[in-house]
């Protein structure tokens, strides 16, 4: 197991939800060996004009998982997990029902955590690919 601590969907998502991720309705769904995975409605508020994902709003789930992946490997009175840098291609337009991104580690360092974020759509198919670089600093005090 990657995790500093074990986790568990509910523990995720009985968090604060006055964030993005909440606004947003990211659910985390399930927590494996090495692997983190949400789910987030396609609506209207991740919808852009035409009707169809935002490709922000698939932004917003990859740096989601892999920012709270990067915050479950770390020791949390030690440090902080930041974003650094994200990519995202978007590979094929999603209308409506669920999305579902997969994390999973390229890179878990000392100072850097590496993620790759698949999503797919309700129909299983992939229509994004994100990585996400995230810097492991001290937390502030420390």
């Amino acid at each position: 197991m990657i995790w500093f601590t074990e986790f568990s969907p509910a523990k995720l998502n009985n968090q604060p939800k006055n964030h993005m991720g909440g606004f947003l309705d990211i659910q985390f769904a399930e927590v494996g060996e090495d692997f983190l995975t949400a789910t987030m409605p396609v609506d209207e508020r991740t919808h852009q004009p035409t009707g169809i994902l935002h490709g922000g709003a698939s932004v917003v789930l990859a740096e989601t998982l892999g920012s709270v992946a990067s915050y479950m490997c770390i020791d949390p009175e030690k440090y902080v997990a930041v974003g650094l840098e994200i990519n995202a291609n978007h590979l094929r337009p999603v209308k409506s029902g669920l999305v579902t991104g997969i994390c999973k580690a390229l890179h878990i360092g000392a100072k850097t955590h590496v993620w790759e974020i698949k999503i797919y759509s309700d129909k299983g198919k992939m229509n994004c690919v994100s990585r996400l670089t995230v810097s492991i600093i001290n937390k502030p005090g420390q």
